[in-house]
């Protein structure tokens, strides 16, 4: 449904995005992570067909939107970032606006959908300048449903929401998805991503990774091992840290320390034995999963140097 190839965007002597390729198929939500100025927000925009790549390419169910990106308007919705309304208007004639854009709308009825398919169906009267920030949110995903596109483009659809009002959003993209809607989210969130998406895309101007959460997480460092005892103290950590087999170790950080072992399975018996044999007390030893954030951080500290 989306394919980029080499894509790549410059604003006079700023490299945005460089060389991008990727395909997302049909159905499929893809999670667009990475640091501000990573050039997420500018690669939705060329998928969009708002603004044109500096070279390489992008098709969007076939399309061109660099070629024609009116066509292509047809078969998205985008959420912004920061999506406008008219304040004064209730939401009803916003939608209404809105829905007249796009060709073979029946405009009454697609507005009344759409309102009840995000939960404003009871406040279809009222302006949008007495709306929450969340309501605002959920009004803005109505816009970008309106015409019953296949592929939505969401940059941060739950940023500044409240716990509820987010997690009412991200149950919505679910049954989007369900319903056929492919979907590309640019988000912070990485618990958000992590939950949404079938695959994750890393971008520092560059695709650093792309792969589904979990292989994420196993394919890069060994799992390290945890380590919970009543104290710590520098003499015994020196004393472990001696070891050839151990990597590395961060902590102790309530009692915790989080060892990096050149072989977690097979040294996991000798750690214990030692700092059994230096006098640690013990409360529980386990292997330290490693999250979603651990893998993001290192793939951008990595790209940054």
């Amino acid at each position: 449904m989306i394919r980029t190839t080499n894509l790549c965007r410059r604003f006079r002597d700023r490299l945005a995005v460089d060389r991008l390729t990727f395909d997302i198929g049909e159905g499929e939500i893809v999670g667009l992570l990475g640091p501000n100025g990573a050039g997420k927000t500018t690669t939705l925009r060329m998928i969009a067909g708002i603004i044109a790549p500096s070279s390489g390419q992008a098709l969007v169910d076939g399309v061109d939107p660099a070629l024609d990106p009116a066509q292509v308007h047809e078969s998205i919705g985008f959420l912004t970032e920061s999506p406008g309304f008219y304040e004064r208007l209730s939401a009803r004639r916003n939608l209404a606006y809105f829905a007249r854009f796009y060709d073979g709308v029946d405009v009454e009825a697609a507005v009344e959908a759409a309102l009840r398919l995000v939960g404003l169906g009871d406040r279809a009267a009222d302006r949008v300048g007495t709306f929450s920030k969340g309501m605002k949110q959920r009004l803005a995903l109505a816009r970008a449903l309106i015409h019953g596109p296949r592929i939505l483009l969401l940059d941060e659809p739950t940023a500044g929401l409240d716990p509820e009002a987010a997690r009412d959003l991200r149950s919505l993209i679910v049954r989007l998805r369900e319903d056929g809607a492919t979907v590309l989210l640019s988000t912070h969130n990485l618990a958000e991503a992590e939950e949404l998406s079938s695959r994750i895309a890393v971008l520092r101007t560059r695709l650093v990774a792309l792969d589904t959460p979990g292989a994420l997480r196993s394919r890069r460092e060994k799992p390290g091992v945890d380590v919970r005892a009543t104290t710590w103290n520098d003499e015994a950590i020196r004393a472990v840290t001696a070891e050839s087999y151990v990597l590395g170790l961060s902590g102790p950080s309530s009692g915790l320390v989080r060892f990096r072992l050149a072989d977690p399975g097979g040294d996991r018996p000798k750690l214990v034995a030692k700092l059994v044999e230096i006098g640690i007390e013990i409360l529980e030893v386990t292997e330290a999963s490693r999250t979603l954030e651990d893998v993001y951080l290192q793939l951008v500290r990595e790209e940054e140097a």
